[in-house]
């Protein structure tokens, strides 16, 4: 089993809702406009480092284009067993908050 912090959750599902656009700025900007918080950028490249090397998400460069001086975006994509590891981690927490709420009657 994968242990997932909160940002590794969140920053999966973000690349999961940008797809093809899931690249380290899209995924900061969005990420942050969620939150509320000024994210760095450091602190969504450092899981998305860890991320890549558990095989949970797999990245490939996008085209170069004008607009970033030649530069080309690197893309990020969620794998079939980051998928898997989500949805694991969603069951486990729901089960979590369900004993939750049944002890307070929320």
């Amino acid at each position: 089993m994968y242990t997932l912090s909160k940002r590794d959750e969140e920053i999966l599902l973000t690349i999961w809702d940008l797809k093809e656009d899931a690249y380290l700025v899209a995924i900061r900007k969005r990420m942050s406009g969620i939150t509320g918080k000024e994210l760095t950028v450091g602190a969504i490249h450092i899981p998305l480092t860890k991320l890549e090397k558990s095989g949970l998400i797999e990245s490939h460069f996008g085209e170069a284009t004008a607009k970033r001086g030649g530069r080309r975006k690197r893309i990020y994509n969620i794998t079939r067993l980051g998928i898997e590891v989500l949805k694991e981690f969603k069951r486990n927490k729901d089960v979590l908050w369900s004993n939750f709420c049944e002890a307070f009657s929320l």
